[in-house]
């Protein structure tokens, strides 16, 4: 899994269990034998959201293929001249500003384009949570510097969303491979074939297949 540790920034975490958390482990406790070993691994754990949609957005901008480290120390640069990560703070702050922050060109126009979404409302943030999965997703691609794999990230980590299978997603492949197939590579018809059988709780699989690389939950 590639998201850091710090993936709110200043966003309030939301600690509540999902509410579909214990019922998703029971059935794919029941119906898997991987689940049914891996998921009481982790006690009480659970997925823990977070709150804001555009400073988690941004956040996942600053954070893209760069280290965990280079991205904290942008992040924390971009705290000083936008304390609150707002799309206003971003457009005020301007080009000059965000590049001296640590970010490349590319990511601060990323950035500013991110927040002209926002702040011209060419997105529906107040509607996601009623928005089916894949028109949620058709909405962030259309953001420079969002793709797929980004969107499938703010659907888990802001929204959510119990059946999310982020098939892009290195972790959840390794995550895979080593549970299910003793560390031989996997395909993504692989991973589709297992994954029929967490349905509709693909959120809940992958996250403890994450856990299964890295014990310390993201947030």
């Amino acid at each position: 899994m590639a998201l850091n540790k710090d993936t709110a920034g200043t966003t309030s975490l939301i600690l509540e269990v999902p509410p579909y958390w214990e019922e998703a482990k029971a059935e794919l406790m029941k119906r898997d034998r991987i689940m049914k070993k891996l998921i009481p691994q982790f006690g009480d754990l659970h997925l823990v959201g977070n709150g804001d949609p555009f400073t988690t957005l941004a956040r996942s901008v600053v954070g893209q293929q760069v280290t965990a480290r280079a991205a904290d120390a942008a992040w924390n640069k971009l705290l000083i001249v936008c304390p609150k990560i707002t799309p206003a703070q971003v457009i005020k702050a301007g080009a000059e500003q965000l590049s001296a922050c640590g970010l490349s060109k590319r990511k601060t126009e990323y950035i500013l384009d991110l927040a002209d979404h926002f702040k011209a409302k060419r997105v529906h943030a107040n509607q996601w949570a009623e928005m089916e999965d894949e028109a949620v997703i058709a909405e962030l691609v259309q953001i420079r510097g969002i793709g797929r794999w980004t969107a499938e990230m703010f659907l888990i980590f802001n929204l959510l969303r119990p059946n999310v299978l982020p098939l892009d997603d290195p972790g959840l492949i390794q995550g895979i491979s080593q549970n299910y197939f003793s560390g031989e590579p996997v395909s993504r018809s692989d991973a589709r074939e297992v994954s029929a059988n967490w349905e509709p709780w693909r959120t809940v699989a992958t996250w403890y297949l994450w856990r299964s690389l890295d014990p310390v939950p993201v947030e």
